[in-house]
């Protein structure tokens, strides 16, 4: 194994005592395209929207900034007290992305984006996306 990249118990326990980074007053996260209850053909294009504050790329410590979470089927929020991680229903765009092409499943899913910091971490308070349903034929 890489030394770094195993987590010992206590490392990962102190992740809950990572201290989160204020999200700027009024800031706002959306998602710009597909629309809520939009029927669409994988693969398919998600255009991020952001106001209020800038992207900066995961490890870039701007002020005010911060970078995009796509949350998809997520029947439950992730911790927000820990860095999000990393799965086939968290994607990042650490590189400051602002829109991506996913391939999903025929069926009716749900996406909704989450800002994270620098090092992956919600904002507090979280800026978060209003859910929206998409129907993928």
């Amino acid at each position: 194994m890489v030394a770094g990249l195993l987590l010992s118990a206590s490392m990962l326990a102190s992740a809950a005592d990572i201290p989160r980074t204020a999200a700027p007053e009024g800031a706002e996260v959306y998602i710009i395209s597909p629309k809520d209850g939009e029927t669409v053909t994988s693969p398919f294009k998600v255009q991020f929207g952001l106001k209020g504050m800038g992207v900066a790329p995961a490890g870039v410590d701007v002020p005010e900034t911060g970078h995009h979470h796509l949350l998809i089927d997520l029947k439950d929020q992730p911790a927000m007290n820990a860095p999000l991680p990393v799965s086939d229903n968290i994607r990042h765009f650490g590189k400051g992305q602002t829109e991506t092409e996913i391939n999903l499943p025929p069926g009716q899913h749900t996406l909704q984006l989450l800002m994270g910091d620098k090092g992956h971490m919600p904002l507090n308070p979280s800026v978060e996306s209003k859910k929206i349903t998409i129907n993928v034929k």
